[in-house]
């Protein structure tokens, strides 16, 4: 028993597990305490790219999920908005399968990085821009529609440009690009 104990623990990666944790944790946590989308949006596009390089695609696309969720049940968005959350995640899961086809498909780790950055935010982006008018159908305030708008514009692209940088400075930090 102690054998197959032990064949287990070299098996699991504990560096891992903490680091998945830890941003599984920040991400969870962040939209209950922040209700500013200029902090959250940068900070969790953030955490979306660091999951990417220290964790792999399969842990970043979990992560895509995971802060809308917590945003709308943590107050970030009212539950009225809550027909626009699967066209964040959508969007989050296009801006990091960007990222990493456009990172792997240049060798030169900083340019690759930046222009998967720029390429998946301009993605997400004009996902979330066109997403409005389906939304529109869905929701019928007009009032919120125009709220929607809002967070669906320009907005998206600021802070998924914006968490690129902070990822790439704690990546680079981290030596991992």
């Amino acid at each position: 028993m102690l054998y197959t104990k032990e064949k287990v623990l070299t098996r699991v990666n504990m560096v891992v597990i903490v680091q998945f944790l830890g941003l599984a944790g920040l991400a969870s946590v962040l939209p209950f305490y922040i209700h500013i989308q200029w902090i959250t949006g940068p900070v969790i596009n953030a955490i979306l790219i660091i999951a990417l390089f220290l964790l792999g695609i399969r842990s970043a696309f979990l992560f895509c999920l995971v802060p809308s969720l917590m945003a709308l049940s943590g107050g970030l968005l009212p539950p009225i908005l809550a027909p626009i959350v699967p066209f964040i995640m959508i969007g989050n899961i296009v801006y990091i399968l960007t990222i990493e086809t456009v990172y792997n498909y240049f060798k030169d780790n900083d340019r690759g990085f930046f222009l998967g950055v720029l390429s998946g935010s301009v993605l997400k982006f004009l996902f979330l821009f066109l997403s409005v008018n389906i939304i529109e159908k869905l929701l019928i305030k007009q009032e919120l529609l125009e709220k929607v708008a809002d967070m669906m514009s320009w907005s998206q692209l600021a802070t998924a440009l914006t968490g690129g940088m902070i990822a790439f400075l704690i990546l680079k930090w981290l030596k991992r690009i």
